[in-house]
């Protein structure tokens, strides 16, 4: 997140192309969904990949730090872009943020009922 910040620093609310990785979490042919406090929202886990980072890695990293859960195996689901990835964010700042998105059936861990971005 310090590119981020370090970026809207130089360019202001202007748009910022982002990309964000997100994982459907799949168990007993279940959706695991969270609840994000600053949207008040449902969604799956997942959220901005940093500099350096793979695709993948950004995924399991958001997984981890969203749900306490460890992805095992994943499977890309899809990737989307175009005019539906603009956003505006209620403090005025504008993203374009191509999504990569991944199925995981395989995962270990005890899942978080509450976390910093989700209830």
């Amino acid at each position: 997140m310090e590119y981020i910040q370090n970026m809207r620093k130089l360019i202001g609310h202007e748009t910022l192309f982002t990309v964000g990785c997100g994982v459907m979490i799949v168990q007993n042919d279940e959706l695991l969904l969270q609840h994000r406090i600053d949207e008040d929202s449902w969604c799956i886990p997942g959220g901005v990949m940093e500099l350096g980072e793979t695709f993948e890695e950004t995924a399991k990293r958001e997984a981890l730090e969203e749900t306490g859960l460890s992805i095992d195996r994943m499977e890309l689901f899809g990737m989307y872009s175009g005019e539906d990835c603009y956003a505006e964010y209620s403090n005025g700042d504008k993203v374009y943020s191509v999504q990569v998105i991944f199925s995981a059936h395989s995962i270990t861990g005890k899942l978080l009922q509450k976390g910093e971005e989700s209830r």
